[in-house]
């Protein structure tokens, strides 16, 4: 028999799956760009191995120091959603009568399913819900959020390492910048590809589209001083 807390923190788990391929795709895509804005700020014509150890530095740093303030944000927005979880489920237990208890329901679920959900089966969720252990006072994270706080740090940082190892293992730095733009341009594309399968656009445009706004937004970058 399942004991009632952790039925509670079973039922209070978080909806969303923690590093989806989505959230992937857009934290590779984050730490590409990051790095890019070093690698393109390198001049070729007078890089020495100084300039070029330098740039190695601040990219890995750099990239290092945002995965970690993005995985705290993620962490943030997982304390929020739960939050909002928290208090939609007091309501819950706080309604007047059933009728208000399934309009909560109701708005809790996604739209499209909320729109052929039946008065009956409301009601059904309702009083499963009601059945369960008394909800927490506050959210809190689990081993799960954390785990996923890391998965987004090392995303980050992982992703500027096929930019920048050409320059470790070439002495030449304008084949070395050839070789990383190479790669850099190959990842921004497949990261458009997985975003055209998963959002059920045309991959092969997408990912084309990914290159080209992913250069725009490295120019950009650079251009404000990024």
């Amino acid at each position: 028999m399942t004991h009632p807390a952790a039925r509670r923190n079973e039922a209070f788990r978080s909806s969303k799956r923690a590093l989806d391929p989505m959230d992937r795709v857009s934290e590779v895509l984050f730490g590409l760009i990051m790095v890019l804005t070093f690698t393109g700020s390198l001049s070729v014509a007078t890089a020495g191995h100084a300039e070029v150890r330098e740039m190695l530095i601040g990219a890995l740093g750099c990239n290092l120091a945002w995965g970690i303030i993005d995985g705290l944000l993620y962490l943030m927005a997982c304390l929020a959603e739960k939050g909002r979880s928290l208090r939609a489920w007091h309501a819950l237990r706080d309604a007047a009568d059933a009728e208000e208890g399934q309009g909560l329901v109701k708005q809790a679920l996604p739209p499209v399913i909320a729109s052929v959900v039946a008065p009956a089966h409301l009601e059904a969720i309702r009083e499963s819900l009601l059945r369960l252990p008394e909800p927490p006072d506050r959210p809190r994270l689990t081993a799960e959020d954390w785990r996923a706080f890391l998965g987004v740090a090392l995303l980050v940082f992982l992703s500027t390492l096929p930019v920048v190892i050409p320059f470790v293992l070439m002495s030449n730095a304008h084949s070395a910048l050839r070789v990383s733009n190479a790669i850099a341009i190959t990842m921004l594309f497949l990261c458009g590809y997985t975003t055209g399968r998963l959002t059920r656009y045309h991959p092969w445009g997408m990912g084309v589209g990914m290159v080209l706004l992913g250069s725009l937004l490295v120019a950009m970058a650079m251009a404000l001083g990024g």
